[in-house]
């Protein structure tokens, strides 16, 4: 049975700061399509091991939002902060059609073994697998439920060190809420026909 994925869950100081933010970054369809706020459980301490990758024209409109640069790697992208402190990486597409400040098109979820990672959840979620820039089967297209997302697993030697303040959602039977290498996720109900 393929696992369907959902909007990423959100810790939050002030869920309601937070998806204003991304309400306006994204576009409140897009944001209410792909994230999902609550009432943080415990305070942030260290880099978020989910974020999203975005597509922008330029910077500027989302720093007016309240992002912050917390790394530059111009031309190409910039890594930034959303009003809370969670990353997210911004591409540079200057040609970009109007709308929203930015488009998502990756989550990404780090790992000191994308690989696995990737093969176990690309069973589960139907997606293929192809290689990251550096070769490595580590990429999933056509995840049930984010089909117009890339799933990136990106590698990281640091030690995983408290549970992931933006974790995805699946739409299956409750079950397994953690997957081998201790990312947590949350089941939310199937859809259930009327009558």
């Amino acid at each position: 049975m393929t696992v369907t994925l959902g909007p990423l869950l959100v810790d939050a100081a002030e869920p309601r700061v937070v998806e204003r933010f991304w309400a306006a970054a994204l576009g409140e369809p897009a944001q209410r399509a792909l994230l999902s706020f609550r009432p943080q459980r415990r305070a942030k301490t260290v880099k978020n091991r989910v974020h999203l990758d975005v597509y922008v024209r330029a910077v500027e409109p989302l720093l007016e939002l309240g992002a912050t640069v917390l790394a530059d790697f111009l031309p190409e992208r910039l890594t930034l902060a959303d009003v809370e402190g969670n990353e997210f990486c911004a591409f540079l597409v200057p040609g970009l059609d109007d709308g929203p400040p930015a488009r998502a098109f990756a989550v990404c979820t780090d790992s000191d073994l994308p690989e696995e990672l990737a093969a176990w959840w690309a069973e589960r979620v139907g997606a293929q697998v192809h290689n990251g820039p550096d070769g490595t089967p580590r990429w999933l297209y056509g995840s049930a439920g984010w089909e117009g997302l890339i799933w990136k697993f990106v590698r990281v030697a640091d030690d995983r060190v408290a549970p992931n303040r933006w974790q995805w959602t699946t739409r299956t039977d409750p079950g397994v809420l953690v997957d081998p290498q201790g990312n947590e996720f949350s089941v939310r109900p199937q859809d259930r026909p009327a009558g």
